[in-house]
């Protein structure tokens, strides 16, 4: 990171910044960094741009066509108690082009009173585009204040695109509601990867909504999940098959002490030729993984603990 951003930016930002965007793993390029509502940083490139909304909070970011091995960072931090920030994003991505885009929210609250960031994205992608898109959520601070992310996605992908997307709420957050819908073109592709723990008594609720239009489009959505204490998480899904097309939806669940997890998968297929396959499931972890590794040397929640860990990988 820039001694500019380091300049701009105390120990407790740095260190949500490290915790949303791995930038130490991940070399920067173009970037936009939000902080309490505010934009803080920019840096833009031959291939990028990065411009703020006039009507309405937020940036559209510009990838040209044929930009090859360039990332844009636009992380958002929060450090201020009973603030609600409302951001809206748009990506265009050019013809051909193939990037990392890695976004994400972190929430400090030592407050009484709630933080919540609501991120909307949408994703257009052209033609032949491909983009690898990391979002990460984290939330800390010792405040009794709740720590909310309610983030939104909507994708179009045109004829032969290609968009990964990795989700992440790796702890802290009191409240999520995560909602993703998809419009896919002919022989487009959509990946998603969700993994998210829960503790306490907080609720998280995931609500995916595609529509493979396309011929010869696919979706596959994998979910992994773990519900501790009294946390409470829901898995709603639903896959359109209007053509010749292949969807993948799975859902897996370890659920602890006395939380709940729901899981709702549905799959229509409105044409002969669409192939959709939906699988759930939930359960605790078998005793027989435990004893094997503590058998091994590993005390019970050392055990516990090394489980969890292989299973959100």
């Amino acid at each position: 990171m820039s001694d500019e951003i380091e300049n701009k930016l105390d120990a407790i930002e740095m260190n949500l910044l490290k915790s949303i965007t791995d930038i130490e793993k991940t070399p920067m390029g173009a970037y936009n960094i939000r902080e309490n509502g505010k934009g803080v940083a920019r840096k833009t490139t031959a291939s990028i741009d990065i411009v703020t909304k006039e009507d309405k909070p937020g940036i559209d970011i510009i990838i040209k066509p044929n930009t090859k091995n360039e990332s844009v960072h636009i992380p958002v931090i929060l450090t201020q108690g009973g603030f609600n920030d409302v951001v809206y994003n748009d990506f265009y991505i050019g013809e051909n082009a193939d990037v990392v885009i890695v976004a994400g929210c972190g929430i400090h609250n030592s407050s009484c009173e709630t933080s919540e960031h609501d991120g909307i994205h949408t994703f257009h992608l052209a033609k032949g585009s491909k983009v690898k898109y990391i979002e990460k959520h984290y939330g800390e601070g010792n405040g009794t204040g709740d720590r909310i992310l309610n983030p939104q996605t909507i994708v179009y992908l045109e004829d032969g695109s290609n968009l990964e997307m990795e989700t992440v709420q790796i702890k802290g957050v009191t409240s999520t509601i995560r909602e993703t819908k998809g419009e896919l073109g002919p022989n487009s592709n959509l990946v998603i990867t969700e993994r998210i723990m829960t503790a306490g008594s907080q609720t998280a609720k995931t609500i995916f909504n595609v529509d493979l239009n396309g011929e010869n489009s696919s979706v596959h959505v994998a979910s992994r999940s773990i519900a501790r204490d009294q946390s409470t998480q829901e898995f709603i899904s639903n896959v359109n098959g209007n053509t010749k097309c292949f969807g993948h939806v799975e859902c897996d669940a370890i659920i602890m002490d006395k939380a709940k997890v729901i899981s709702t998968p549905q799959i229509v297929a409105n044409n002969i030729d669409a192939s959709l396959i939906h699988e759930a499931a939930i359960g605790k972890i078998a005793g027989e993984q435990i004893i094997k590794l503590m058998s091994l040397g590993l005390t019970e929640a050392e055990a516990e603990e090394q489980i969890i860990n292989g299973f959100l990988k």
